[in-house]
């Protein structure tokens, strides 16, 4: 009996480690369908300091090396805001999706990141990106409500959202622990 129970415990504890070393940065993922849109609670881990994380947040053009993004510019920069437009492919069963969009980012130094579509394929599209000190890493969380203008049903484009958002968060912490800003940060 000891032994089965030692053999349990066992099974149970390599469970957990194995999916802590599937997750290295704690990747978290909550979206939840309300009233024809998404909203979507995320958040990941990095063992950077929190002004390269927000640097790297804020380094748009370096977005294109995300899964999904086909083409960025930037449109405008002036004082704390930025005017994206990007071209985003999702494929969801047997539907392709283009997303077309103009984002309107307002940052605030170091600590905070908010974006709104201002046009775009989208219906609705608006949240914030935020950025955390947690003792030798920094939390990086993303709060967004979509509406998407899809003929596909919201449990599937949930399904893959999900699935989709997770491969992008994974990639983007994988690029901001690589992330080396260009220009000298002065963090405060």
């Amino acid at each position: 009996m000891k032994w089965i129970l030692i053999s349990i415990l066992s099974f149970i504890c390599l469970q957990a480690f194995a999916q802590d070393s599937n997750n290295p940065f704690n990747i978290q993922i909550n979206i939840k369908p309300a009233n024809g849109r998404f909203h979507i609670n995320a958040n990941y881990s990095v063992p950077v300091a929190p002004c390269n994380a927000y640097a790297f947040l804020t380094d748009y053009e370096a977005s294109k090396n995300i899964a999904g993004v086909v083409d960025l510019k930037i449109l405008s920069r002036s004082a704390n805001k930025v005017r994206v437009s990007r071209v985003l492919e999702e494929d969801i069963l047997f539907f392709h999706i283009e997303l077309k969009t103009v984002v309107e980012y307002t940052e605030v130094p170091y600590r905070l990141l908010n974006f709104e579509q201002v046009s775009g394929d989208a219906k609705y599209y608006k949240g914030s990106w935020r950025v955390m000190p947690d003792k030798d890493k920094t939390i990086v969380k993303y709060d967004a409500v979509v509406e998407l203008d899809s003929v596909v049903p919201m449990v599937v484009i949930e399904y893959f959202m999900k699935n989709n958002l997770y491969e992008r968060l994974e990639s983007m912490a994988q690029k901001a622990t690589q992330y080396k800003p260009t220009a000298m940060l002065t963090c405060k």
